[in-house]
């Protein structure tokens, strides 16, 4: 086994890389997709909403940058094109949601998605005994978690 100067096994990286290249381009696309409702909400629940949508937008916007980072940490290229997004994405597209609680259900199934795609790399993670990526990835669970049950709380929703 060769291991990097991070101590990691190098031979299976690569998986790791590309599973954390799949969650930037989710990651992407809920961060624009944040950004869509937050300029075109409309309904009773305008000004709180589009407060809350910036704040989300914002922690996402710096989640980005943790994945893309982390991803450089191990070795890898981050993905960095709209086309390398798009294809690699699985959280739902929010074309011309405006309606207040369409763009809350969208953010909820944005987040649904992530965590779909979060889970399996905390198992990968763990198998390489990698504590960086396992604690980034555990730590945007829990955030995560918290935000879809507020989320659906606001829509009197269980969870």
């Amino acid at each position: 086994m060769s291991l990097n100067s991070l101590g990691l096994d190098k031979a299976k990286l690569g998986k790791e890389i590309e599973a954390l290249n799949v969650l930037l381009a989710n990651y992407q696309t809920y961060y624009q997709n944040l950004r869509g409702v937050h300029w075109n909400i409309k309904g009773k629940r305008f000004f709180e909403l589009h407060v809350k949508f910036e704040d989300l937008y914002t922690a996402a916007q710096e989640q980005v940058d943790e994945i893309a980072e982390r991803i450089l940490t191990l070795g890898g290229v981050p993905y960095h094109t709209f086309a390398s997004y798009v294809k690699h994405a699985t959280v739902p597209v929010g074309e011309n949601v405006f309606d207040d609680d369409k763009t809350v259900r969208l953010v909820i199934d944005s987040i649904s998605e992530l965590l779909r795609v979060e889970r399996p790399l905390l198992d990968l993670s763990d198998e390489l005994n990698d504590e960086g990526t396992n604690t980034l990835i555990s730590d945007l669970v829990v955030e995560q978690e918290k935000n879809v049950w507020m989320l659906k709380s606001y829509l009197n929703e269980a969870i």
